[in-house]
């Protein structure tokens, strides 16, 4: 139950913070600023809560996480859960914020869906195979990232957080121009909650996150260290 909470905290926290950065500031930040913040938010997540449920705060992650064998299908199922009720509960404050504000001129918002939860929808001028595409090999490289920077059979298991925050960091700032980028079906599901236009795009955050969890779990069992490889430590 523990692991649970912590998922949920954790994905309400990311939402909070790191789509607040983009509601509350984004005009004064811009896309590279937002992008680090939602790094920023991640790795110390991965500080916090890492030790307790390894801060996954992604169902792309958690599925990653069960095709590796590393947790139960139950157990996915029940981290999904926790992080889709966390991400709605984050939206909530941050859709709150926004109705406590008189006149203050809010950042994130969308030509495209008239957004002010930095939701995610397609960008001017980008199509739904762009955005597909864009999604599916940005967590491609997320979860590959996460994969490789927790595998116990390594020696960079200690500074995982740091390689997963600066991942996070990077495919926002490559992803946010072209649909705010996803890469996270529960980022996506909590703010869609309180902004009923992004729901037309939703499946583009579903299937792209997950099939590149897929091929994410794919590149790393090629490129795993075997568990008898010398050169890694335990």
């Amino acid at each position: 139950m523990k692991k649970l909470f912590a998922e949920g905290i954790g994905t309400m926290f990311l939402v909070i913070l790191a789509c607040g950065s983009a509601v509350l500031a984004g005009p004064s930040i811009g896309v590279l600023g937002i992008g680090i913040c939602f790094g920023l938010v991640l790795l110390c997540l991965c500080y916090a809560i890492g030790g307790i449920s390894e801060c996954h705060v992604n169902p792309a992650v958690s599925v990653a996480m069960w095709l590796s064998g590393r947790m139960s299908a139950k157990e996915c199922v029940g981290y999904i859960i926790a992080q889709l009720i966390g991400a709605t509960i984050g939206a909530g404050f941050l859709f709150w914020l926004t109705k406590l504000g008189i006149g203050y001129d809010y950042g994130g918002t969308t030509e495209a869906s008239g957004s002010f939860l930095a939701t995610n929808v397609l960008q001017p001028g980008a199509t739904p195979m762009m955005a597909l595409v864009t999604e599916t090999l940005l967590t491609f490289f997320f979860v590959l990232t996460v994969l490789g920077a927790t595998d116990r059979r390594t020696s960079f298991t200690r500074f995982g957080g740091i390689a997963i925050g600066l991942a996070l960091g990077l495919v926002n700032t490559v992803g946010i121009p072209v649909d705010n980028c996803s890469v996270n079906p529960a980022r996506s599901f909590g703010p869609a909650v309180f902004d009923p236009s992004a729901w037309p795009d939703f499946w583009i955050m579903i299937i792209g996150p997950l099939f590149g969890a897929v091929l994410a779990v794919l590149a790393w069992q090629v490129l795993a260290p075997s568990q008898h490889n010398k050169s890694y430590r335990r």
